[in-house]
């Protein structure tokens, strides 16, 4: 058996080359990149392989934005989010009994990944998310009824949204369904 040095630098995972790569779009549309630095750089990220070199690719970028969650929160009722509403980059959901549904089919979505924290009692939830969007469901515990979400069979389009539900529902079932246009 062989053994790795000891001295070896950690090596990235998809997440962090997702990241960065995110990182480095976001530094561009905000006027911190040229367009010839953004392909420079995303021609490094997309090759490197230790968290040094990856390091070495986000270097002089100006420091991340500090992300604040937003809450929306009822003890009981309907909460319905649809239309045309601003998706911030992380939402926690939080009732302890009644119907969530939220509708992300023709909202404003600015962030390349939104984070959805569920924190519900008892309850029906029913999420619509855009066509090409990427559904996470592996953080979300379910008490009593399990998520119904089936992914569409036709492959997503590149640079759809990513979407990541975690938290808990106690009673209650979670339906995703992908919008038909």
């Amino acid at each position: 058996m062989t053994a790795l040095p000891a001295d070896r630098p950690p090596l990235i995972s998809e997440d962090d080359r997702d990241a960065a790569v995110r990182r480095l779009r976001e530094a561009y549309a905000e006027g911190h990149l040229t367009h010839a630095e953004l392909d420079e750089r995303l021609d490094q990220v997309l090759v490197v392989t230790t968290r040094p070199e990856l390091a070495a690719a986000l270097d002089s970028l100006p420091a991340e934005k500090a992300v604040t969650t937003s809450t929306i929160g009822a003890a009981g009722g309907r909460i319905q989010r649809r239309g045309v509403w601003q998706v911030p980059r992380k939402l926690k959901v939080e009732s302890a009994f009644g119907r969530v549904r939220l509708d992300l089919s023709r909202a404003v979505i600015e962030h390349a990944a939104v984070d959805i924290e569920l924190r519900l009692g008892t309850g029906r939830a029913k999420i619509t998310v855009p066509r090409d969007a990427v559904v996470d469901v592996e953080g979300l515990e379910t008490g009593w009824k399990d998520t119904t979400y089936k992914p569409p069979r036709r492959p997503r389009s590149p640079g759809g949204v990513r979407i990541h539900i975690s938290g808990s529902m106690g009673f209650g079932r979670l339906t995703i369904r992908h919008a038909r246009r």
